[in-house]
Formats: C-alpha cells, sequence, structure tokens
C-alpha cells in the first residue's frame, strides 16, 4: 500500500506535466500564428503589377477575384479574406495610377477608388488610323504607341473595330485601349454570328466585314445598303470590276475627295478602277447594318448607281444607258 506522501507527490508530478503540455501547445499556437501573422503580411507588401486602371464587374468578392484572375492577376484565397475585411470592391472602372503598389495597397484601391470616365466616339466608315488618331489626342496617349499596340494586337489591319460610343478611364494605357477595344468588338461579333448562322468563324466574318466595309462607304444611307450590296455581287459574278470611289478612302485618305488623278496614281489593292473583285482587306471599320447587308444582299439586277445632288442618296441602274441618263441629270 502506497504512502499518501508518495500519492500527493505523484499528483503533483501530474499536476506539473500537465501544465507544462498546456504550455507546449500554447508556444505551439502562439508560434504557429505569428508565423502565419508574419506569412501573410509579406504577402500583403510584396508588389503587384497592374495596369493603371482595372475594370471590375458587378458581383460578389469571389465572382471579382476570378475576373481578375481571368485577366492574368495573381490572386489567391488570401485575397478573397482581406477584400472582405476592407470592404466590398467597387463595380466600373478603378484608378489604380501610375506608382508601384504592394499587394495590400492594391486591395484596398479596389474598395475606395474610382476612376473618371471620357467618351469617345467611332463613326461607322471612320478608319482605324484616323479614329485613333482622334482617341489619342482625347485622352492625352501617344498616338505612335497607340498605333504601334494596334499594329501588334489586331488579328487585320482594318475592320476590327465596332462603331459604338465609348466611356474609357482616363488614364488608360495605350495597349490596355486596344485590347478592350478589340475584345468588345469580337464578342459583339461573335453574338451576332452566333444569332445568325448559329456558330462563329472569325475568318468568314471577317470576309463580310470586308465587304460590308465597301457597303459603309458607299450607302448614302442603311436603307440603301442591302441595294448597295446586291450592286457588289452583281457586277462580281457578271466579272465586272466594282470601279467604286469608297475603296480608296482607306487608312489615311479616309476623307480625301477621289479624282481622277488618285485613280490612276494608287496602285494599292484597294483599288477597284484597276484590280477586280473586293479589296483584300476592309476599307473602314463598320456598323452591324453593313454587316446584315452584306451576309443579306437586296435580290436586284442593278448594276450601276450614281447619288442624287437633290436627295443625297442614289440612283440605282440596271444599265450603262440608264446610268448615264442618271449621271447627266445631276450636271443640269
Amino acid at each position: 500500500m502506497e504512502k499518501p506522501f508518495l500519492n500527493n507527490i505523484n499528483i503533483i508530478d501530474n499536476n506539473i506535466n500537465n501544465t507544462a503540455n498546456v504550455y507546449k501547445i500554447f508556444f505551439f499556437i502562439r508560434n504557429f500564428l505569428l508565423i502565419l501573422i508574419l506569412g501573410i503580411f509579406y504577402y500583403l507588401i510584396q508588389p503587384l503589377k497592374s495596369n493603371s486602371v482595372v475594370f471590375l464587374p458587378q458581383g460578389s468578392i469571389n465572382q471579382i477575384i476570378s475576373h481578375l484572375e481571368q485577366n492574368k492577376y495573381e490572386m489567391s484565397s488570401i485575397d478573397k479574406y482581406i477584400l472582405f475585411f476592407l470592404g466590398h470592391p467597387q463595380s466600373g472602372w478603378i484608378n489604380i495610377g501610375t506608382q508601384k503598389l504592394n499587394r495590400i495597397e492594391f486591395l484596398h484601391k479596389l474598395t475606395i477608388a474610382k476612376a473618371a470616365l471620357e467618351t469617345i466616339t467611332l463613326i461607322p466608315g471612320e478608319t482605324s488610323v484616323i479614329f485613333l488618331e482622334q482617341v489619342a489626342k482625347k485622352l492625352k496617349l501617344d498616338k505612335n504607341i497607340l498605333l504601334s499596340e494596334f499594329q501588334n494586337q489586331a488579328p487585320y489591319p482594318e475592320g476590327v473595330f465596332l462603331p459604338e460610343t465609348y466611356r474609357i478611364p482616363k488614364g488608360i494605357t495605350e495597349n490596355l485601349l486596344i485590347q478592350i477595344l478589340l475584345n468588345y468588338a469580337e464578342k459583339s461579333n461573335q453574338k451576332t454570328s452566333e444569332k445568325i448562322f448559329g456558330e462563329y468563324n472569325s475568318k468568314k466574318w471577317h470576309q463580310y466585314i470586308i465587304t460590308a466595309s465597301v457597303i459603309q462607304k458607299e450607302a448614302a444611307n442603311e436603307a440603301e445598303m442591302p441595294i448597295v450590296a446586291s450592286v457588289i455581287y452583281n457586277r462580281i459574278k457578271k466579272g465586272m470590276k466594282l470601279q467604286m470611289d469608297g475603296t480608296l478612302n482607306y487608312g489615311i485618305y479616309s476623307h480625301e475627295k477621289i479624282t481622277p488623278q488618285r485613280i490612276r496614281r494608287d496602285n494599292s489593292f484597294y483599288n477597284t478602277y484597276k484590280f477586280e473583285g473586293l479589296p483584300k482587306e476592309a476599307v473602314c471599320n463598320v456598323s452591324l447594318a453593313a454587316i446584315r447587308a452584306a451576309i443579306f444582299p437586296a435580290k436586284t439586277d442593278y448594276l450601276y448607281f450614281v447619288r442624287d445632288k437633290n436627295t443625297g442618296v442614289h440612283i440605282f441602274s440596271t444599265n450603262l444607258n440608264d446610268h448615264n441618263k442618271a449621271i447627266n441629270l445631276q450636271k443640269k
């Protein structure tokens, strides 16, 4: 039988061991939390590469983080919790600025900053080079860099933008602006093509844009577009040259009056007086109405048209004799 003294000693030893274990657990948890906090702190002070402006969609924090990841931002689940404590990010354009930020500064900006917006408009029938020169001036961007970014990013030299009014954040970079405009047009083209054909083939669609660009330059209004389209297809079918002035209003010549001298001098594939068929590339940026006219031309026998000086619309003819009569009427 053990003595009471020894029992007390055992109890004390057990208490000491239990206390020691509690302290071990405490120190383990403390050290773990300390390492975790230091790790998160180190993570948050790391520099994060960002555009000067960022677009955020409406939605939950998870959706916003996913959107940033899709746009090549290196995000993690930690950012979700940090944003939860900082406040819900704003939607729309966020002005990040040009200074280098660490991750916590970037996340904080998403919740407090808002970008000032500038309106730019692309008119149907305008060429990309003229449009981008106007945009560079309005948004105070470098014209040469903007045109260089366009050449590097655009899949085709012309007809890749969608004529529309855009709200663009001030401070946007040349690279990001081109990216946004191209992506917007591509999504619109895909949506329209799938609605019409049930599928989207970018090369096939661009062929329609080439035809639509000639229609856009030649038609006086949207109502004329399917008729002008019929003239184009009728002349091609008969092996006739298009001989349309609008095809020479490409690039920097967008608003230049076409003269006989210009027709003789221009040896580019845009000159439909010299070369048969459609130009190899689009002449300008086109509206959806022009594209629809290229896909769904009117059924006519027209081969010629001339603008009526009184009404501004065109007089269409099926033969050269009637066409010459219409031309002579404009001289009176």
